[in-house]
């Protein structure tokens, strides 16, 4: 799951290379392709678990309807309040999304692990947001409240096909198989979003390797190994771990992009990598952890 966001957070800097093609463009182009990606190499396993995907086709399709939004929703966040606070909102808001699901959904408990690691990581997310509008606000620029209004909407959708994918993956499916289904279906639907937005992609070398490094490595790399992860912690864990996402942006954006980052956003980044050591850091008086097994649902055994 880290390597998954440490991939993710490299979308916004790769975005700049592409300036005069449409944040839509870029969503529909990077999550479309890659989801047909991923269902083209789980085609086998699609056919082995075709009974169990039809019997939780609701929440398949839940799950696809909800990849479709969150690039549309999570690219034009970023274009119209900035790279850094669409990215923060929206990971930054996942986890109490899919607290509050898994809470209606599934009747599952917070612990107090995940209570401090979040906790940690939501703090974190909001400092760099500070920091980012801060520094906005010094040049002249200003957030779009609609920008963030469509951070919130990833944000939700994000922690939604998360949840989806991961009910499926309880159920026996594999996980290759899962999030093909899922993204497959969302890619076939961003379609023609792609053919309607995708044109200036065409116009140079460079929009055209933008969107090429899009598909096949933050979305189609990035979510294989999402899904792997899924498979073994729940999609409140999950959304919590890839608040390093923001982090890797910020960085990247110091490195690659030339920005400078305040204090502020700093201590973010410490606040953040302190949640994910809270989360992933096994103490001494951990219990060993247990798998759920073969087709149980961590829903009902209470086990992540």
């Amino acid at each position: 799951m880290l390597a998954a966001a440490v991939l993710w957070g490299t979308t916004g800097t790769a975005a700049t290379f592409a300036p005069d093609v449409s944040p839509i463009a870029i969503g529909a182009t990077a999550m479309g392709f890659g989801g047909l990606l991923q269902a083209a190499i789980a085609v086998r396993s699609i056919r082995r678990s075709g009974y169990r995907l039809l019997h939780g086709w609701r929440i398949i399709t839940l799950g696809a309807l909800a990849v479709t939004i969150y690039p549309l929703a999570f690219y034009s966040s970023m274009h119209l309040a900035g790279v850094a606070v669409g990215t923060v909102v929206s990971i930054g808001s996942a986890p109490i999304f899919a607290a509050i699901i898994e809470r209606i959904a599934d009747r599952h408990r917070l612990t107090r692990r995940w209570v401090v690691g979040a906790a940690l990581g939501i703090l974190g997310a909001a400092l760099l947001c500070v920091a980012e509008s801060a520094g906005a606000d010094a040049s002249g620029a200003s957030g779009s409240e609609l920008g963030v209004g469509l951070g919130l909407v990833a944000g939700l959708t994000y922690a939604l096909y998360s949840w989806a994918a991961h009910r499926v993956i309880a159920t026996g499916v594999p996980a290759r198989a899962a999030m093909g289904a899922i993204f497959g279906a969302a890619g076939l639907a961003l379609m023609p979003v792609v053919l309607a937005t995708g044109g200036t992609l065409l116009n140079s070398w460079g929009n055209a390797s933008v969107g090429i490094y899009m598909a096949f490595v933050p979305m189609f790399a990035g979510y294989v190994l999402f899904g792997r992860g899924l498979a073994r912690a729940r999609a409140s864990t999950a959304v919590v771990l890839t608040l390093v996402e923001p982090v890797v942006a910020a960085l990247l954006a110091v490195i690659i992009v030339g920005e400078q980052l305040p204090p502020l956003a700093w201590a973010g980044v410490a606040l953040i990598v302190s949640s994910l050591i809270a989360l992933t850091v096994r103490w001494p008086a951990d219990a060993p952890p247990q798998l759920p097994a073969f087709g149980a649902d961590p829903a009902i055994t209470g086990r992540e």
